[in-house]
């Protein structure tokens, strides 16, 4: 498994990890026996690095994590993430609630210290209120965090955060239907020595290339009840592409398809492949799916002519929907 360092933190990390989402809503049930069994399949492939949020399920994609580490204490590196449990309201961004929240994750992870909590995709101006960021410096200050990041949606909130000298990660979306951050944010973040942790990779599936017109999810799946934003930002499900577009474009993709690589693997080694990626978080809901996720880290780089491909196809079937939007 190669390894990626994390500049500001210090921290090496798995290339590939586990966004741990699925764990806990969102995305059809998930038992707890098979929420530990992908969780131990995917150290075993690898990963080092998993991604988890108090929102997920209210506490129990963490909860679910807390308990798996009790049972593998290995050098893993927990990433949590707070602030979408309350109305998304600039002044919710206070010290007293980072307390609270944090203290909450802290339980939930069976964990004193939070090795990496990160702002959960919060209103545009809590990136210029210099408040919230001294009382993050703060929670560093009395050992309940390690280090801190923002989650972002917009290419433009990644660069605010950026330039804050103490934030260690920016999460962001990621992937062949969103090549936005390409062109600033990553080479921004290398320059910083911030860490980009790259979610969505596969736009919601889309780009698993396991659906079709045909295809329907479940009343608790965001897939279906989040189509145009309904609970959250509409870019969190499908990248903010319409379906058809999506199915469309990954038709085109097939083409550039390597030989010995699975349509997911495409488009996560094409994450991987991108300079100033420290680490992209694929969910899964079973064991095969976490090992075929981290098998990527092993798969030989992309032509040229495969990236460039992509970026043919980007340009035609997504940039007009959504390149100005995030």
């Amino acid at each position: 498994m190669e390894n990626r360092r994390f500049g500001r933190l210090g921290r090496d990390v798995s290339v590939v990890g586990l966004g741990a989402w699925q764990l806990g809503a969102d995305w059809g049930e998930v038992s707890r026996d098979d929420a530990f069994a992908t969780l131990d399949a995917a150290v075993d492939a690898g990963a080092t690095f998993i991604d988890t949020a108090d929102v997920y399920g209210d506490g129990r994609s963490e909860q679910l994590i807390g308990e798996f580490l009790r049972k593998r204490p290995e050098p893993l590196m927990v990433a949590t993430k707070m602030g979408r449990r309350v109305e998304q309201d600039p002044a919710n961004y206070s010290a007293a609630n980072f307390a609270a929240w944090t203290d909450r994750s802290r339980a939930n992870l069976g964990v004193d210290t939070l090795d990496l909590v990160q702002l959960h995709c919060p209103p545009t101006p809590v990136f210029d209120d210099d408040r919230v960021f001294d009382a993050l410096d703060a929670l560093v200050e009395r050992g309940a965090v390690a280090a801190y990041g923002v989650s972002v949606e917009t290419t433009d909130q990644a660069l605010a955060a950026i330039a804050r000298p103490h934030v260690a990660s920016v999460q962001i979306i990621l992937n062949a239907f969103r090549l936005k951050p390409l062109d600033r944010v990553l080479p921004a973040a290398a320059a910083a020595g911030v860490g980009i942790i790259a979610r969505v990779p596969l736009a919601s599936g889309l780009l698993s290339g396991r659906y079709d017109a045909h295809t329907t999810f479940a009343a608790d799946d965001h897939r279906n009840f989040n189509r145009r934003g309904e609970a959250f930002d509409v870019g969190e499900t499908f990248s903010g592409v319409d379906f058809a577009t999506g199915l469309a474009a990954v038709d085109r993709l097939r083409q550039f398809l390597p030989a010995g690589m699975t349509m997911a693997q495409f488009a996560l080694r094409w994450v991987v492949d991108q300079p100033g990626v420290t680490v992209v978080i694929p969910g899964a809901r079973n064991p095969d799916q976490a090992r075929a996720n981290l098998a990527v880290a092993d798969l030989p780089p992309l032509s040229p002519e495969t990236l460039a491909g992509v970026r043919e196809t980007y340009d035609e079937f997504v940039r007009p929907q959504i390149h100005g939007r995030w």
